[in-house]
């Protein structure tokens, strides 16, 4: 059963976190004694080089892998105790999650696709929908709302994946790569969202990115090099880019 934190409590808390991969001779060692905190209302970015494991850590904690080892405990929820439908439930009530591959649904429209985390609570279609197309308008695609995703652009779609992993106001919302398919303009409108919600109190962000337009909107950004956290930076906007080695 999950349980709610105090508010005192950090919202992800990770201790000599591991994620292994194949076995013997074809293990691959993804993650290597991670430990990290983020607050409650924090904005959280990872950084760092293409497979140095940052989205398996996202990944491990939104629930969606397993870890090999270590201690992993997500809005005062210990993951090792869940077992997979037991997960799945937490999961779907506790996290957005926005894909890099924005995983929509091809036979549903932007609304439909937007509506399916409160479905899945049970929430009356008509509800769920009225309430999908006001996350779309928040997210600038009010007028969109009946196309389906082969009618989309890659931002658009990318916006409709936002606005799903929104709608059911989670406590946690972790995003790979969120303004990577999107201009300039658009990726701050997009992150002026994220950020509102993670000032949202009880909620907090996690965003994987590449795209050094938008540090200045962290709390904190984490390092990752080889599985493992190198460094955090306090404050974004002393960060001095090169050292994150942003493609």
């Amino acid at each position: 059963m999950h349980v709610t934190p105090p508010p005192s409590a950090p919202a992800v808390f990770c201790r000599q976190l591991s994620k292994i991969f194949g076995s013997g001779d074809n293990q691959v060692h993804a993650l290597r004694g991670i430990d990290l905190q983020i607050e409650q209302g924090e904005l959280m970015m990872l950084v760092g080089p293409s497979g140095c494991g940052k989205t398996t850590l996202i990944s491990v904690i939104a629930g969606i892998l397993d870890a090999s080892g270590g201690e992993c405990q997500v809005l005062g929820q210990d993951l090792n105790s869940l077992d997979a439908s037991a997960r799945t439930r937490w999961r779907g009530q506790q996290i957005g999650f926005v894909f890099q591959a924005y995983n929509l649904i091809p036979s549903l429209n932007a609304a439909e696709n937007v509506a399916i985390p409160l479905l899945v609570q049970k929430m009356a279609r008509r509800e769920a929908i009225e309430q999908a197309a006001a996350m779309l308008q928040r997210v600038g695609l009010a007028d969109r709302r009946h196309a389906l995703p082969a009618q989309l652009s890659g931002g658009q779609q990318q916006r409709v994946a936002i606005a799903r992993a929104l709608v059911h106001q989670p406590r946690l919302v972790v995003c790979d790569e969120p303004t990577s398919a999107l201009d300039h303009v658009t990726g701050h409108q997009v992150m002026e969202l994220l950020r509102e919600v993670a000032s949202s109190a009880n909620r907090s962000l996690i965003v994987v990115t590449h795209d050094a337009r938008i540090f200045s909107f962290a709390d904190r950004i984490a390092h990752i090099e080889d599985g493992m956290i190198t460094h955090i930076a306090q404050q974004a906007s002393s960060l001095d880019k090169e050292s994150f080695h942003v493609a």
